[in-house]
């Protein structure tokens, strides 16, 4: 799935609820997602249970910073082309030579 195809999977399944609630308490349910994902970094010991926690708490993330960007009206996948589509924003290298 391509990152602008999961943007608009995300707007059909949840846009209007995440615009009501706005950036600012979207941004909120975001970070408590990045601790959830955070805490099951630290608790990762490489079994299969903890690389479905991990994908679950990854997935998680990546849907609320699409769901940020869509109320901030970015085009996620255009951005990231934008920025990294050359390599390393600073040194265009690939890999990075900064």
């Amino acid at each position: 799935m391509r990152i602008s195809e999961f943007q608009k999977l995300i707007e059909e399944v949840y846009g209007s609820r995440d615009r009501a609630r706005g950036l600012a308490g979207t941004h909120m349910w975001f970070s408590e997602e990045c601790g959830e994902l955070t805490r099951a970094l630290r608790r990762n010991k490489g079994t299969d249970r903890d690389r479905a926690e991990l994908e679950g708490e990854f997935a998680d993330v990546l849907a609320w910073l699409t769901t940020m960007a869509s109320i901030a009206g970015i085009d996620l996948e255009q951005a990231a082309r934008n920025k990294y589509g050359d390599g390393c924003p600073r040194c265009s290298a690939t890999p990075c030579t900064c």
